[in-house]
């Protein structure tokens, strides 16, 4: 008889979860080594991941799914108990959205915690994986009940359409637990990563996640408010950005001005920055002006598209090239891109869009908004093109094809991807984001 076991039944890590973070975690641990099963509650997402097809917009995701599954130490199961029973380390990587207060709902999360309790092995760690508010792993601690089992916290630093690449090569690691031993235990998981280990209390390592979202907001919305001081001055944004860049304090990343920040996690995280000072008796002021300029950025690029077509989008075409909330994915949740084109359509325009990663059919598509296959189709007849997402492929298209579609040759380049000396050459007019 043969003395093979089942690789899903002598797993030592399990992910709770087959989400962005799930997903990308499951992928990774495998790819580092670990013998992984990834339980989740979609039967047909299940089977899909089984197949090896991926249900993710990741570059280098379906590599790594084929590898983990024909090497025998990643594979998917229906349920988060089935994949907890054997494993020393489980990872919950489930949901935690945003209420209307700007709390996090965390009832996926206790649900999921309630069905693995009984079915963890002795001695077990559970990480938090998911972005949660303060005093939750506290609370996984309670529901769980088990003296045997500790609990970590594990924020993620996950940036959507480079998760893979973060994941293999992270700036730090952090842990927080009152076991300072489980926390080390968790960190050797990673170790390939040769990454800064950071060791502390759950709490502080779960504001850890939360600061770090809203400071990046800050930044966006600072060079955003930034970028609007120099159209009133007629400074040119990029050489700005250069003169401020070069300083190693402060750096280049999140300093490209746009038409706001989005995404599944920077408003949702800094709302609840917020909620958990109100909640501590804190009044979290500066947070509140980042999401109030936030605002007033989308209004400011709503506000150039109006003026380009004269003053009023009542009846108006207007071509826009981008919906997703950033390149390099396909997720709309958030997307600055979709709440423009939403504004634009409220006032009366007709948008026909284009987005490399987006179908007519999309999940949160909202209704109105005309899908098209390349983007000079969605350019035919409009009266203004709004660039609204950075996709690579928008820098290399044939401006005068672009020209000749359109009713009138005008761009808003809320990305300040389009070169404006060449499209002015070309008979364009162009508005960017500070820029003379």
């Amino acid at each position: 008889m043969s003395d093979v076991r089942d690789p899903c039944r002598s797993t030592p890590v399990a992910v709770v979860g087959a989400g962005y973070v799930g997903l990308t975690t499951a992928v990774c641990l495998a790819s580092f080594g670990h013998r992984v099963v990834c339980g989740e509650v979609d039967p047909v997402k299940v089977e899909r991941l089984s197949r090896g097809e991926p249900t993710i917009y990741e570059e280098g995701f379906g590599d790594l799914l084929l590898a983990g599954l024909s090497s025998g130490r990643l594979c998917f199961v229906l349920g988060a108990a089935e994949a907890v029973a054997d494993a020393e380390v489980v990872f919950l990587c489930v949901a935690t959205p945003q209420r209307a207060d700007g709390s996090a709902d965390v009832s996926a999360l206790e649900a999921a915690v309630i069905e693995i309790g009984p079915h963890l092995a002795y001695g077990a760690i559970v990480v938090n994986k998911s972005t949660v508010p303060v005093g939750s792993a506290a609370l996984v601690e309670r529901i769980i009940g088990r003296n045997d089992v500790s609990v970590v916290s594990n924020p993620e630093f996950l940036r959507e359409g480079t998760a893979i690449h973060d994941s293999m090569h992270p700036d730090r690691i952090v842990l927080g637990a009152q076991d300072r031993a489980a926390a080390a235990r968790v960190g050797k998981l990673f170790s390939s990563t040769r990454a800064p280990l950071i060791v502390t209390d759950a709490p502080t390592a779960e504001v850890i996640k939360y600061a770090s979202n809203a400071f990046l907001a800050t930044k966006l919305s600072f060079i955003n408010a930034v970028a609007n001081l120099c159209e009133k001055v007629g400074a040119d944004i990029r050489d700005v950005v250069l003169g401020m860049a070069y300083d190693h304090r402060i750096g280049f990343d999140y300093l490209r001005p746009g038409p706001g920040w989005g995404g599944s996690c920077l408003p949702k995280d800094t709302r609840a920055l917020i909620y958990i000072g109100e909640q501590a008796g804190y009044d979290f002021t500066i947070l509140r002006s980042v999401i109030d300029a936030n605002e007033r950025q989308l209004a400011s690029i709503v506000s150039k598209v109006r003026s380009a077509v004269g003053g009023s989008l009542d009846g108006r075409a207007v071509a826009a090239w981008g919906l997703t909330f950033k390149a390099g994915t396909d997720d709309l949740r958030s997307s600055p891109a979709l709440e423009i084109a939403g504004r634009l359509m409220a006032e009366g325009a007709r948008v026909q869009a284009y987005d490399p990663a987006v179908h007519g059919d999309a999940p949160g598509l909202p209704g109105g908004i005309e899908v098209h296959s390349d983007p000079y189709a969605a350019c035919s007849g409009a009266e203004a093109l709004v660039v609204l997402t950075e996709w690579e492929e928008f820098r290399w298209v044939d401006l005068d094809k672009v020209r000749d579609r359109l009713a009138e040759p005008r761009i808003v380049d809320a990305r300040n991807l389009l070169d404006p000396g060449a499209l002015r050459r070309l008979g364009f007019s162009y508005v960017g984001v500070g820029r003379t």
